[in-house]
């Protein structure tokens, strides 16, 4: 970054840094809210499936890259409004045209990261998202196939698989089970364990419960009763905890190559070839929102005269636009799903509006006989 910012010359190394540390600020807010959210849909992890905090918030966090595709070119666009009207409020971009910078370089840093934004959406579209939703899918299989999160139940008696049936007086926050009741059949015999404390684990891959100060009686078929006590002791349940499910993906957790190329079995589990193309060309769509949100962001700003009563007229319908666009673009995604010649249309969409956008911005900032001219010859020919 720094090697990039000294190709720059001083006033556009001053207007990235300016126009990008709001657009950053933006973005973390943004995120912030996302993640937020995210949290409090994950609290049924902890309350309802018994896991760790860790859980809740790796499964948030694994949501994050799929909020940035949502969030970076809103926060472009809202950060770049932002960063753009304080400085043509505090004239410091009438300062930076009279020092005789011309127009396009002027707004080359504001281009430099709208095309920094777009790559970084282009990564995370193709890449991140799709990595972070298949290890989501597969954390949360994990969660619902989960043993101790399906047997467990504080204070009330839990009925599993194979007629086993678990109850547990208390649930410490570190997982360790008090006053545990177990019944389970092993072939025709009938078998209950109890003990003080108890903690569900694993061992080579398989589900198993350790007990301490345990004790155990078993009622067989014959109608003999044995009982047996244990400092401690381990119970395979892997019989138990058979699953016949398996992780179910959906269109978001594939990557390119098997969105444009899917397999029969993508095809069986997760959808036509309709949405998955359309997914396809969603991701890669994606980065030209972001140029088209820093171009509005120019426009709504530079693109108009000078105004000492604010640019907020200009900013509602360069926000309008914006909104209009994109919730436009998700309704040709699903269009697209069944329509496949519609999916042109979800990039000729932020393309066109992108050019429209810069079209009035450089017919704005068209050079003017009188005004363009640099401050001093304007005075001598005033005062010729």
């Amino acid at each position: 970054m720094r090697d990039f910012l000294r190709n720059m010359t001083l006033i556009q190394g001053y207007l990235f840094r300016q126009i990008g540390r709001p657009v950053v600020a933006a973005c973390a807010a943004l995120a912030g809210i996302g993640i937020l959210s995210q949290s409090l849909d994950q609290l049924e992890v902890i309350v309802e499936r018994g896991q760790s905090v860790w859980v809740m918030v790796k499964l948030t966090l694994l949501a994050v890259p799929q909020l940035l595709a949502v969030i970076i070119p809103i926060g472009l666009f809202v950060g770049a409004l932002i960063a753009l009207t304080r400085l043509q409020r505090e004239q410091e971009l009438t300062a930076v045209f009279a020092s005789g910078v011309t127009r396009w370089s002027a707004i080359r840093p504001a281009v430099w990261i709208a095309i920094i934004a777009a790559l970084l959406t282009l990564v995370i579209t193709t890449v991140g998202q799709p990595w972070a939703q298949r290890q989501s899918r597969a954390e949360a299989f994990a969660v619902r196939t989960d043993l101790a999160a399906v047997l467990v139940e504080e204070g009330e008696f839990v009925r599993g698989p194979s007629g086993l049936t678990v109850y547990v007086q208390q649930i410490e926050q570190n997982g360790l089970l008090k006053n545990l009741f177990v019944y389970m059949l092993d072939g025709d015999d009938a078998v209950t364990w109890d003990a003080a404390e108890a903690r569900f684990g694993r061992i080579d891959g398989r589900p198993v419960l350790t007990m301490v100060n345990a004790s155990t009686t078993r009622y067989s078929s014959r109608g003999v009763l044995t009982y047996g006590s244990f400092a401690q002791t381990v119970v395979d349940l892997s019989p138990y905890a058979a699953v016949t499910d398996r992780v179910r993906y959906k269109p978001t957790d594939l990557y390119l190559t098997q969105l444009f190329n899917p397999s029969p079995g993508d095809l069986e589990r997760v959808g036509s070839a309709g949405e998955l193309m359309a997914e396809g060309h969603l991701r890669l769509s994606a980065p030209f929102y972001a140029l088209m949100a820093m171009a509005l962001a120019l426009t709504a700003i530079i693109g108009g005269p000078f105004s000492r009563t604010g640019y907020g007229s200009r900013i509602a319908q360069a926000a309008a636009a914006f909104l209009i666009i994109r919730v436009a673009g998700y309704g040709i995604v699903s269009a697209s799903a069944w329509n496949s010649w519609l999916n042109v249309f979800q990039y000729l969409l932020p393309i066109v509006a992108t050019a429209i956008a810069l079209r009035l911005l450089f017919r704005a900032l068209k050079p003017r006989r009188r005004q363009d001219r640099p401050f001093l010859e304007q005075l001598k020919a005033r005062f010729a």
